[in-house]
């Protein structure tokens, strides 16, 4: 059966998944840049934004692969894909990664503010949905099929799935570095009532690996 997940997503070590202050100099929030030092070095990652066949190999390029496989859509929200607030002044902003986005199947966003779709190459399609979570995981599930759906983040949209207890697995990397303030992935959430369970705990180098998922009802 087709599955909702998170793949690859790091938090600090005091539970931060972005850092405060986040703008177009530092999307991810200040200090947050460090949370990623297991990531970027991996096969996965410089294939994905590089095209360069290189990189480290090992448990962490083996969870960074594991996160691309059986994808038909992905869900953002908007934060992710962009630094842009409020309504849509134009259409000028197109996401961080460039014409040929890493995505290649449709993608999803969550935002309030309406805005037509947009095509890019690689056969990647932004989709903007106003209707909130529930509504961009019909559209998700009606565009990818058989296949999985990833949460890219951030915070609050996986926050807003898992409260709904929506995703079926979490792979979270925890990094050794600490932001101290930002926005906080599991605060206020008890995994255990909502029926989660931690089923890989996998120590590398920069980073710990966790895989949560729900138990079957």
């Amino acid at each position: 059966m087709p599955l909702l997940r998170v793949a690859s997503f790091t938090i600090s070590l005091d539970g931060f998944g972005a850092g405060p202050n986040q703008s177009l100099e530092t999307p991810l929030g200040e200090g947050a840049e460090s949370l990623h030092e297991w990531f970027i070095p991996t096969r996965t990652f410089q294939r994905m934004l590089f095209g360069r066949d290189e990189g480290t190999l090992g448990i962490d390029n083996e969870f960074a692969e594991d996160g691309f496989q059986n994808l038909g859509a992905w869900i953002l929200g908007r934060n992710i894909f962009g630094p842009v607030r409020g309504p849509w002044p134009d259409g000028e902003w197109k996401g961080w990664w460039g014409p040929n986005p890493p995505y290649h199947v449709p993608v999803f966003v969550l935002t309030h503010h309406k805005r037509e779709p947009l095509e890019m190459e690689g056969g990647t399609t932004f989709h903007f949905v106003t209707g909130g979570i529930h509504e961009a995981l019909e559209r998700a599930r009606a565009a990818a099929g058989n296949a999985d759906i990833r949460v890219g983040g951030g915070v609050d949209t996986i926050r807003q799935y898992l409260k709904e207890r929506l995703i079926d697995r979490m792979h979270i990397a925890i990094s050794r570095a600490m932001l101290g303030s930002g926005e906080h992935l599991f605060g206020g959430i008890n995994l255990l009532e909502l029926g989660y369970e931690r089923t890989r705990f996998v120590p590398a180098e920069t980073a710990v690996h966790m895989v949560i998922e729900k138990k079957a009802a």
